[in-house]
């Protein structure tokens, strides 16, 4: 077994233009402050971070790493969330996601689509850089418009449009695999990866990549009234990343998981801070260190009520004393009588 490196924070909701969020030093000494090891970075937050430079020089990798290692961060991960959803976009979402994408590329799809595809690659490139051995993103959507049956979907729909989505992320596999980065997607609704099915019907069409992996985060799960035990369970070898964020899910007569349209403190199921929702964090360390997760865990605060401030601090906190110090012996070693082949053989009888 391994023992579970952390805490570490994603940055992408704490990034802002007031001090001490608007800039790479300022954020990582205060990450360090609130008692973090490591940061994922939100790749597409200029503030913070040059994405052209870190997929062009090993020497700027060097010195963006250096600066947090000064303040006591690692850099554990780098992200392609926003980047990764313009991938594949269905119709319906062109105008919602446009924001996402660089202005010489809006109002236009495709240009939109070989930009996104271009980001990822640099980031994949840039992980490389900086010796990180995995990278975070969403894969997109082109089938959400129809994840309830109805109307009747015409038959061979889905399967066409995960046809296309495989066709569209197998070359950036195929160039994560050039640069010994594996590829997580965050298995979240919104995106055609959402639950255990949806990424294994992907996994098929992309013939199994080695790449081709899952970041676990339960708070999506809790959501959507999946087993998140089980997940891991089922699909250990290939998480190779972890969001630690909380959620609760309260139905009522009135409203249950598709949330009537409310805003986020209105939903029957809600994202929470870590330790004010629903999530069995202690079963869930207790899973991924049993499965020998060696990787991060990165606290992604996300919560409708609480400040995001404190909602850092008490996670690096609740992180900290969730992490497993894996043993190095049995617990009944002191009951060991030491034996040999022949001894065994005479214990059996034979």
């Amino acid at each position: 077994m391994k023992t579970i490196k952390g805490p570490a924070l994603f940055l992408a909701q704490f990034a802002g233009d007031a001090a001490p969020f608007n800039s790479w030093g300022a954020i990582t000494r205060w990450a360090a402050d609130c008692g973090y090891k490591g940061v994922q970075v939100p790749t597409w937050d200029a503030r913070l971070f040059d994405l052209d430079k870190a997929a062009e020089s090993r020497d700027w990798c060097d010195s963006f790493k250096g600066e947090a290692a000064e303040n006591g961060i690692e850099v554990t991960e780098l992200s392609t969330h926003l980047q990764g959803q313009l991938v594949a976009v269905h119709p319906a979402y062109d105008a919602a996601f446009d924001g996402f994408a660089a202005p010489h590329v809006r109002g236009n799809p495709r240009a939109r689509q070989a930009w996104a595809v271009e980001q990822v690659q640099k980031a994949i490139h840039a992980s490389a850089n900086m010796g990180i051995g995995a990278h975070v993103t969403f894969s997109g959507a082109l089938c959400w418009p129809y994840v309830y049956p109805w109307p009747q979907r015409p038959a061979g729909l889905v399967e066409t449009g995960f046809d296309e989505l495989a066709a569209r992320w197998w070359p950036i596999l195929d160039y994560a695999e050039e640069h010994g980065v594996d590829l997580c997607y965050e298995i979240h609704p919104g995106e055609d990866l959402h639950d255990g099915v949806s990424f294994e019907m992907f996994l098929e069409r992309v013939g199994n990549h080695a790449r081709c992996n899952m970041l676990y985060d339960p708070s999506h799960y809790v959501l959507q009234a999946m087993d998140y035990l089980d997940n891991i369970d089922i699909y250990h070898e290939r998480i190779k990343m972890f969001h630690v964020k909380d959620a609760e899910l309260n139905p009522t007569g009135r409203q249950g998981v598709y949330g009537g349209y409310q805003s986020w403190v209105n939903r029957a199921g809600r994202f929470r801070s870590l330790g004010d929702g629903q999530v069995d964090f202690a079963a869930v360390f207790s899973k991924l260190t049993q499965y020998d997760f060696d990787g991060w865990a990165v606290v992604e605060w996300e919560c409708a009520m609480k400040h995001p401030e404190d909602g850092a601090r008490e996670g690096a906190q609740f992180v900290k004393d969730h992490i497993i110090r894996v043993t190095e012996r049995a617990f009944d070693d002191f009951a060991d009588g030491g034996t040999d082949e022949a001894a065994n053989r005479a214990m059996l009888g034979l």
